[in-house]
């Protein structure tokens, strides 16, 4: 697949809505904008099958989207989609400064200290009211690293790592 075809993740179907086949879905980044330009959306299933789909339509409604699609009109057609993944191809997405990056794009990257410790790696990612949090892993602990400019010191996707200089008593908790 080409790097312009990549799919990234950017959503979840959590129900159906209504009964003309509708699709409720929980976004992971909370961003309207990037799904309802799009097009088309691919579905992701637990055991990795995936399908395109053309976007019928979309609308925010109580922090979901809720998300039609062409061909379903019909809530018993669209109840096995539910669990599946939203993907968007890479191509679909907004550009992204030089300081910004796609979650995908940062899990699975090894978290180093300045001093060069290894954490872990990124196993996900959430996001709280003032920064995103990272969920840094190794085989015996877990760290909640703010995704702050005062910790992250750099990015290196390329290299597969991040490197930070963690707050006072940060690796502590």
């Amino acid at each position: 697949m080409r790097d312009s075809e990549e799919l990234i993740p950017v959503g979840k179907i959590i129900g159906t809505h209504g009964i003309k086949g509708q699709l409720k879905v929980h976004s992971y980044s909370g961003n309207f904008e990037s799904l309802s330009a799009a097009r088309s959306v691919v579905l992701k299933s637990a055991g990795g099958t995936l399908q395109e789909f053309i976007i019928k339509s979309i609308n925010a409604n109580s922090g979901k989207f809720i998300i039609g699609l062409t061909d379903f009109d019909d809530i018993d057609q669209v109840k096995p989609l539910v669990g599946n993944e939203l993907c968007l191809k890479r191509c679909q997405l907004p550009k992204l400064t030089d300081d910004e990056y796609y979650w995908s794009d940062l899990i699975g990257l090894q978290v180093f200290t300045d001093d060069g410790t290894l954490l872990g790696k990124i196993a996900e990612i959430f996001e709280t009211g003032s920064s995103d949090i990272y969920v840094v892993r190794n085989k015996k602990r877990e760290y909640l690293i703010p995704a702050i400019v005062d910790v992250v010191k750099q990015v290196d996707l390329a290299g597969g790592k991040i490197v930070i200089t963690p707050l006072d008593g940060l690796l502590d908790l």
